[in-house]
């Protein structure tokens, strides 16, 4: 068997034309297109020109290198063969041009990862694009890559989870704007002279379940957590967890464009609340265990999906209560609200304990109260088709004060009576503080010995994890081990 036109086929056919991932990372021409991308970016202002004229002939041989490393790779990736042509082509008029704003839309048109999703596939990826996490500047990055696509996500994404567009993908290497905390890549994000309607969206599970690890580990040394048997296995394997943020993922990506949404989809660039992205977030990441629960309890589904589901579980509640809570600034952090927003729910729900110094879940009884949590958010999303924007996000906030305590200043905490609602949405979203919602005393003593184990994480991945580990407890000044 070969593989066809379209590059499908079998790993042992893939095989028969791609070195082992190890040894690609280690490639000479690689190595040259990498160092010449990061040489290139020292030389590049933010919108990703190269405006002092000295610095073109460099730049100018720094491309030269790099095409010439394309047209030497494009061999060992025969599925991407149209991408690394056009590449090429897109570097050469960019150059010929005095490396003025780059636009690289040709490239990326080419560039499909979607149409073929096989485990352990290759792709080599350089744009002129920023990171997201990383640098806001559209600078010159180089990834290697391969795709993470286990037997039991095919058949998960080929039923009842179709996600035509998500592509999880594990770093094989990398240039500095991924050295950091970025964990996708997002076409969105390339430097292009129109917008074309986007096909993928790649995750980097590898990184999501490295970095979910050391900090869970931390965690539960920080809180006496006894973690499930199924848990604690996530900490001692890369791959189970890899494949488990993978099907966590592939749910979550799905819902955001699927269920009784507002007439304005939330992933539309506008002005609001940020809490309501909050509750976005949460409600993507609850339909995950939601979902999860239900293939958990399917005699029908395969052994593998049913395992995996499981997993999903505990990473979503994890990752959420723990490193998504104290993760970044206090600044409009919609994900830290989502985090405190699920621990304060299972606390008032009587699942979730912190008693004498020790935390403890009630397992059994978590379910339910998750999945509730989900209804809350999925029943005011319906509700919202029939009301005025105002009062949807008055609601919104409603909900979340049900449960959490805003900051004692808070002008939207005194109620409708104290919000300027006559006047334009915008208003209303400048008074909304930058930490509404402050993290909790258990929070604040928490993130202190947290933060540090979190912090430890940026630039880490599947195959970095382990050596790293050590270096990286140890910075948390809490005796833990790695």
């Amino acid at each position: 068997m070969t593989i066809t036109a379209d590059g499908s086929g079998t790993a042992d056919a893939r095989s028969r034309f791609v070195p082992a991932t190890a040894s690609l990372a280690a490639h000479p021409a690689w190595l040259r297109l990498k160092a010449a991308a990061t040489a290139l970016r020292l030389l590049q202002a933010a919108d990703g020109s190269v405006p002092d004229p000295a610095n073109r002939p460099a730049a100018a041989g720094h491309a030269g290198t790099i095409v010439a490393a394309v047209e030497e790779f494009a061999p060992l990736l025969p599925h991407d063969a149209a991408y690394l042509a056009a590449l090429a082509a897109d570097f050469r008029r960019w150059a010929g041009a005095g490396f003025g704003v780059p636009d690289f839309l040709d490239s990326l048109n080419a560039f499909q990862p979607q149409l073929v999703r096989q485990d352990g596939l290759v792709h080599l990826v350089v744009f002129p694009m920023y990171t997201q996490n990383g640098s806001p500047d559209r600078l010159l990055e180089a990834v290697l890559v391969e795709v993470i696509w286990p037997e039991f996500v095919a058949g998960l994404e080929a039923g009842d989870y179709s996600n035509k567009l998500f592509v999880p993908i594990r770093f094989l290497d990398f240039t500095a704007g991924y050295d950091t905390n970025s964990a996708v890549l997002f076409p969105e994000t390339v430097a292009m002279r129109e917008t074309p309607a986007f096909t993928w969206g790649a995750i980097f599970a590898d990184r999501e379940a490295a970095r979910f690890r050391r900090v869970l580990r931390a965690a539960a040394q920080i809180t006496s957590l006894e973690l499930p048997e199924e848990a604690a296995a996530l900490l001692e394997d890369q791959q189970l967890a890899e494949e488990t943020f993978v099907m966590w993922d592939l749910i979550h990506d799905r819902t955001h464009m699927r269920g009784d949404l507002p007439f304005d989809p939330f992933m539309i660039r506008q002005r609001m609340p940020y809490f309501l992205y909050s509750l976005e977030e949460l409600r993507c990441d609850l339909t995950a265990f939601r979902e999860s629960v239900r293939i958990q309890h399917d005699a029908g589904a395969p052994e593998a999906a049913r395992r995996h589901a499981v997993l999903v579980q505990y990473a979503v509640i994890f990752d959420r209560i723990f490193r998504f809570a104290v993760t970044g600034k206090r600044v409009r952090n919609y994900d830290g609200l989502g985090g405190q927003l699920l621990f304060a729910w299972l606390h008032q729900h009587h699942v979730l304990h912190w008693t004498d110094g020790k935390l403890s879940l009630d397992w059994e009884s978590v379910p339910d109260v998750v999945v509730a949590l989900g209804h809350e958010i999925e029943e005011l999303y319906w509700r919202s088709i029939d009301r005025p924007k105002t009062a949807h996000w008055l609601a919104a906030y409603q909900l979340l004060t049900r449960t959490l305590t805003p900051h004692p200043a808070s002008v939207w905490a005194k109620g409708p009576d104290a919000l300027p609602l006559a006047g334009p949405p915008r208003e209303l979203t400048d008074l909304v503080l930058d930490d509404e919602f402050p993290l909790s005393m258990f929070y604040e003593a928490l993130a202190k010995k947290l933060r540090p184990v979190i912090e430890s994480t940026a630039g880490i991945t599947g195959r970095t994890a382990g050596r790293t580990a050590g270096n990286g407890m140890g910075t948390a000044g809490t005796g833990a081990a790695a």
